[in-house]
């Protein structure tokens, strides 16, 4: 078998900084650095200025994003910083992901090269632009020596250097010399009013590559001599392997082997579909002696029960909850959310070639500073020896942020457990999936809020129980005061100024694994809080916009900003039904982006029929307004489909109910709103959008629905109650 990818290996060397890295032959993304590299040329040819630039001789400018691209636009957003401080022309520009290397590609909002919390784009801002800025000095320096000429005197604009004698040239005539030049300590940064691609629509770097299949993923890549590898996992969440019979699946034509791992029953197979057969073929016996045997059920009510003590005090504001059982009126509700998969288009998978002391492996590795310790730690090999290519990935919405980093390690006992030198692709199957665990928590919100004889908002309280997604986990140290903040962000800190409020947390343990889920806690805190405040504003009589604008605190202008806008963009008068359709409104902040969106809602067989979403963000400096809009619709048309339809059950015994998108369907293109989009100019430091677009998508419809039928959603998903 002949590999798909061939490597090559360069060192490009810039005031002594030597980095090694892998480039794809395929793919128009690397092809300006990977063609010189490919035509033989020297390293000198490629001007390395630092570790994230790359200027090749035919122009163009690869950017080493250190953040994984999944489709939420790092390619685009991060070069298009360092083509703004270049001055160059965005047809030169180039994205390549970043290898694993910590020290070089750390995200420097937590300090480990990872992707997560909507944080890419904010630690990256000034060290992109910055990158850029550095070496657009050293071309500077190049061209002034080349030419003879006093460097101040020299223009760049659209990738042409050029002086008034009538000198010119582009980047890659400059590329050898400029790498000679020393690099400038702290280079001058554009103001903002000299800006020509920050804050304009630019085409994503990765479109053409995904639209005409030459983008490369991992189940694209294959190594000579290749096996397939599947892997059973159990069938209930803290179950092992206690025997298993492997006869009848060695028997499969195609099969060679069959071993034991800790994470279940790897099958080898020389095609993919002769490791699922045998895998069907083999007969495991399991211990579940460890398993969670409750049923959602079982432990909802148990989840509600727990939430009576009150919990530990996450927040507290003036008198907290005390006297809300005085008021004139107490309104009381609880909300119930279900365990979540991601479901990304893509499901888990990943490449790993052993021997000689090495291992390479290819996987969408959204943490590799966790992901390489773990399969060096399996192959009880020096981290040093381990090298992992990070490859695009077709989605995430937090799947593939592991701090257990379970499938480097799974991927590595598969090629230990093999016992010898090989290259190993391991798959899961979307059964694995979404039966695999690593879910958004099953959570339960209790809600009371008094309403006195004037009609004021006399106390607010919110208990939430649910299960930590950090406890025992590398990201555990984020736990402060045994309380994973987690599990409550958004509950507390909310943008209203109540007077006397409490959040309480309720931790809860399960063998079930749970993980990030997009947006995290806000997934279910912006629902709970904000359907409820909407039914403390009807209680009081007020119009919700209104009633939320005269709630906010006098400092949360961005807040009022955006609230105000979406009411514009909408056209809101305070009328909540007509012609048929309901209109409901949600305001939230997350990941330091805030949002607010109103949702146009009629009544379609039981079940909510979204028209429209208007929806204004604030998420700082627009990098590129083309991708705020996009992870604006996505974080909407995702959250949408999993308000109205998604939930992973498990069933008498623990048994997970749900399998594949038959049984946890998407959203469906004739189902996706028209959604229009208002993004609010700013100059404040710019901050995540592939996030905060969802949390106000499910309130929103929520509180439209029950203006258009009195009934208040408080159990998800949707069609539970249309199916009851």
């Amino acid at each position: 078998m002949t590999s798909q990818i061939s490597r090559r290996r360069f060192l490009a060397s810039a005031a002594g900084l030597v980095i090694g890295l892998t480039l794809p032959i395929r793919a128009r993304a690397q092809s300006g650095a990977a063609a010189a590299l490919q035509s033989g040329a020297t390293a000198e040819a490629v001007f390395a200025p630092n570790a994230f630039v790359r200027v090749a001789p035919d122009d163009t400018v690869t950017v080493i994003i250190k953040h994984i691209e999944f489709g939420q636009g790092p390619f685009t957003g991060l070069a298009t910083l360092v083509a703004e401080e270049m001055d160059a022309d965005w047809a030169q520009m180039r994205g390549e992901n970043a290898p694993a290397n910590n020290e070089l590609y750390k995200n420097l909002a937590f300090g480990l090269q990872g992707t997560g919390g909507s944080t890419a784009m904010a630690n990256s801002y000034m060290q992109m632009r910055k990158a850029g800025a550095a070496a657009r000095a050293m071309l500077v320096a190049a061209a002034a020596e080349e030419w003879g000429v006093p460097a101040e005197e020299i223009t760049i604009s659209k990738g042409q250097i050029s002086h008034s004698s009538g000198q010119s040239s582009g980047f890659g005539a400059l590329a050898e010399k400029a790498a000679g030049m020393t690099p400038p300590e702290d280079p001058p940064l554009k103001a903002a009013a000299d800006f020509t691609l920050i804050g304009t629509d630019r085409p994503k770097l990765d479109t053409a590559e995904k639209s005409n299949g030459t983008a490369i993923f991992t189940m694209d890549v294959y190594r000579d001599n290749m096996q397939m590898v599947t892997v059973v996992h159990p069938p209930k969440f803290g179950a092992t392997v206690a025997s298993f019979d492997d006869a009848a699946a060695l028997d499969v034509p195609g099969v060679f082997a069959v071993r034991q791992i800790p994470q279940g029953v790897a099958v080898y197979a020389d095609t993919f579909h002769a490791a699922l057969k045998g895998r069907a073929k083999l007969i495991v016996e399991w211990d579940e002696n460890g398993a969670e045997t409750r049923s959602s059920e079982q432990m909802y009510a148990e989840f509600s029960s727990a939430a009576a003590d009150g919990g530990m005090e996450a927040e507290r504001i003036g008198d907290g909850g005390d006297g809300i059982a005085d008021a004139a009126q107490v309104i009381e509700a609880e909300f119930r959310f279900p365990f979540l998969a991601h479901a990304p288009l893509e499901p888990l998978d990943g490449v790993i070639e052993v021997g000689e002391g090495k291992a390479e492996a290819w996987i969408g590795s959204q943490f590799p500073s966790l992901d390489v310790p773990a399969l060096a730690q399996v192959l009880e090999l020096d981290p040093a020896d381990v090298t992992l290519n990070v490859m695009f990935a077709g989605g995430s919405f937090g799947r593939r942020a592991q701090d257990t980093a379970h499938f480097a390690a799974e991927l590595a006992e598969v090629a230990k457990a093999a016992g010898g030198p090989g290259a190993f692709k391991l798959i899961w199957t979307r059964e694995d999936d979404i039966q695999g665990g690593y879910y958004r928590p099953l959570t339960v919100h209790k809600l009371r809020a008094g309403i006195g004889s004037d009609g004021s908002l006399t106390g607010w309280e919110d208990i939430v129980v649910n299960q930590s997604i950090m406890a025992g986990g590398p990201m555990a140290q984020m736990i402060q005061d045994d309380m994973d903040p987690t599990s409550f962000e958004g509950a507390s800190r909310m943008p209203y100024d109540f007077a006397n409020a409490r959040v309480g947390w309720v931790p809860r343990e399960s063998p079930v694994t749970v993980l990030w889920w997009r947006s995290v806690g806000h997934s279910h805190t912006g629902y709970a809080t904000e359907v409820f405040l909407d039914m403390v504003l009807e209680a009081q009589g007020k119009d919700p916009v209104q009633g939320r604008l005269d709630l906010l605190k006098p400092d949360a202008a961005r807040d009022r900003g955006v609230l105000e806008k979406v009411a514009e963009m909408a056209g809101w008068d305070g009328t909540l039904v007509k012609d048929g359709k309901a209109y409901g409104v949600a305001l939230h902040e997350s990941f330091e982006t805030y949002v607010a969106q109103i949702a146009e809602v009629s009544d379609d067989d039981g079940m909510p029929k979204v028209h429209r979403v208007w929806c204004a963000v604030d998420c700082g400096v627009a990098v590129n307004p083309n991708v705020i809009r996009a992870q604006m619709e996505g974080g909407i048309g995702y959250g949408l489909g999993t308000v109205l339809f998604d939930e992973i059950t498990l069933g008498e015994g623990g048994a997970i109910q749900q399998a594949n998108f038959d049984t946890y369907r998407m959203l469906r293109i004739n189902e996706m709103p028209e959604v229009l989009v208002e993004i609010i100019a700013s100059d404040e430091a710019p901050t995540g959008v592939g996030e905060p677009g969802l949390p106000p998508i499910g309130p929103a419809v929520a509180n439209a629905w029950r203006a258009l039928t009195g009934k208040t959603v408080t159990q998800l998903p949707f069609n539970r109650a249309a199916e009851a």
